[in-house]
């Protein structure tokens, strides 16, 4: 599949070209040539170019724009999550409950339940506990996340499976929750997640494989061309898997754990960084956690917990260490960074390294980037960081953040205008499983701020408020810089990927609380397509 384009051409005419190409941001045609742009410019010039064989479209005023690029994604875990229990939108405990029973008669006894996504937001706050599912899955372990993937709730099976008792000590970097007499409640916060995760059972070769077709046809029905995948060694041995059989239709970035440096070091050396569909040389790390959990690591306590500041995934020390370390090795580096210490933190270690290692290319990017000390804003553009940030966080978290970090500090949450404002470059994203991985539904978040409780329709903290034609930006042109690929596609031109995605309306004329609402009709990727809608 990757590398398939279509061998006579596509031609697309009569339509309304965003080309992401600020010296020429609108035309009215394109023309493929493999899996590059041969021609672009109006419908007579690639007119002029066709063949018989050449397969035309009249798009009659659709939309294009660049494929979309994905800037911080979980793409395997996603694509699992496409057939695990769906917990989500439970917005109660009994659908919880029932949702999670239902899962467990479905399939056979021993067999884990895995992912969930759930919110306990939606049902008031209250974190689930073991026993609300117990009686329901006496011989199905359970291991279900919350969609921010930073806290899950295990069942008393899955906890005797890990050896749990009353006696675990707690884990550095995580949270057991106990019940007031002291036994695990069968919720577990970032670090401590390992301790279940070591018993859970592997997927096997053929489960990853299906993951990944699931999660490419997916994303490819929602314009999404490229991903930044954050995950593991493991992950990249499925996508080389999938590479060397051609069965590749999503570009991938992968990024492995920071801590392995060194291994990618002598990866790049040994066998360089990749191709167009599959490229190497990026590094994940944590500073800390997330805001739901309270586990985001924040500069004055969370104003619904006066006692918690939340923590550090990893110690500050560390991630130094392994910042300046693998920087020199020519490695990039890519680390998520929720609350405003642990921000501070990052760019303080950026900004040290920066120093130590000399003046280069490096790229360096923040991961969410969500909750900002102001006196932080500007040090984004001054170090040149990027902010790999995901709109559809702040139409979601913008349903109770103010309750747990107050209204004051919410003013910095999510700084989407004041990041560009100041000369920062936003490359967007979904984070998914956490968020959907739907670009339009991100663009429209970016531009509205409407949460998704509908309680705010003139946008939470209206002033963060984006335009759509800057965040079709960072869907695009700035998402292939935050990878180094600037130069191979995110605008369109001649001589680039063929990459790029037809929509039902031009996103850029129509209101902004419009967008959502819009319909891939076609993507394409390498001059391929890889979605379409019939008939439309």
């Amino acid at each position: 599949m990757d590398g398939e384009a279509s061998p006579h051409g596509i031609a697309i005419v009569n339509t309304r070209i965003w080309t992401g190409d600020p010296t020429r941001r609108w035309v009215d045609a394109l023309l493929t040539d493999g899996e590059r742009i041969s021609v672009i410019g109006s419908s007579a010039e690639v007119m002029k170019r066709v063949t018989p064989k050449t397969r035309v479209i009249d798009a009659r005023g659709l939309f294009v724009c660049p494929g979309f690029i994905d800037s911080h994604i979980h793409f395997l875990q996603g694509g699992f999550g496409l057939a695990s229990v769906q917990l989500r939108d439970a917005s109660t405990r009994a659908e919880f409950r029932k949702r999670v029973a239902e899962a467990a008669a479905a399939r056979p006894p021993h067999t884990w339940l895995r992912n969930g996504d759930w919110d306990h937001e939606l049902w008031g706050g209250e974190l689930p506990r073991k026993e609300w599912i117990d009686d329901v899955t006496p011989n199905h372990p359970v291991w279900v996340n919350r969609l921010d993937v930073h806290m899950s709730l295990a069942n008393s099976a899955a906890m005797r499976a890990a050896g749990i008792t009353r006696d675990t000590p707690d884990v550095a970097g995580g949270t057991i929750v106990r019940d007031e007499n002291g036994e695990p409640t069968g919720i577990f916060k970032d670090n401590a997640q390992a301790l279940i995760d070591r018993v859970a059972p592997v997927p096997t070769d053929a489960e990853h494989d299906a993951a990944l077709d699931a999660a490419m046809r997916y994303v490819a029905s929602q314009g999404v061309t490229s991903v930044h995948h954050m995950g593991t060694w493991n992950d990249l041995g499925v996508f080389e898997r999938a590479h060397a059989a051609g069965r590749l239709a999503t570009r991938l970035y992968a990024a492995v754990p920071i801590d392995t440096w060194e291994r990618l070091r002598d990866r790049v050396a040994a066998t360089g960084r990749g191709d167009d569909w599959l490229r190497i040389g990026a590094l994940k790390g944590f500073v800390d956690g997330s805001l739901g959990s309270h586990t985001a690591a924040m500069l004055e306590p969370f104003t619904d917990a006066p006692d918690d500041r939340g923590l550090f995934v990893n110690a500050p020390e560390d991630l130094y260490r392994w910042t300046r370390d693998a920087d020199a090795a020519g490695l990039h580096m890519i680390v998520h960074a929720i609350g405003d210490l642990a921000i501070r933190t990052q760019l303080d270690v950026y900004e040290k390294v920066a120093i130590e290692n000399g003046a280069r290319d490096r790229r360096f990017r923040i991961e969410h980037a969500q909750h900002l000390d102001w006196r932080d804003v500007a040090r984004f553009a001054k170090l040149r960081v990027i902010a790999s940030v995901q709109p559809y966080h702040a139409i979601d978290d913008g349903r109770w953040a103010e309750r747990v970090i107050g209204p004051e500090r919410a003013k910095l949450t999510y700084a989407f205008r004041s990041l560009l404002d100041t000369g920062a470059r936003l490359a967007l994203g979904s984070d998914w499983p956490v968020a959907p991985p739907t670009p339009l539904e991100g663009i429209y978040a970016a531009a509205t701020r409407r949460t998704l409780d509908c309680r705010n329709p003139s946008g939470w903290i209206p002033e963060q408020r984006i335009t759509v034609e800057e965040a079709l930006r960072g869907y695009t042109a700035d998402a292939a810089f935050a990878s180094f690929e600037e130069g191979v596609k995110g605008t369109l031109a001649r001589g680039k990927l063929a990459d790029f995605v037809l929509i039902d309306r031009d996103i850029t004329r129509i209101p902004p609380d419009e967008v959502a609402g819009a319909r891939v009709v076609m993507t394409v990727a390498g001059g391929r397509v890889v979605h379409e809608v019939r008939g439309a």
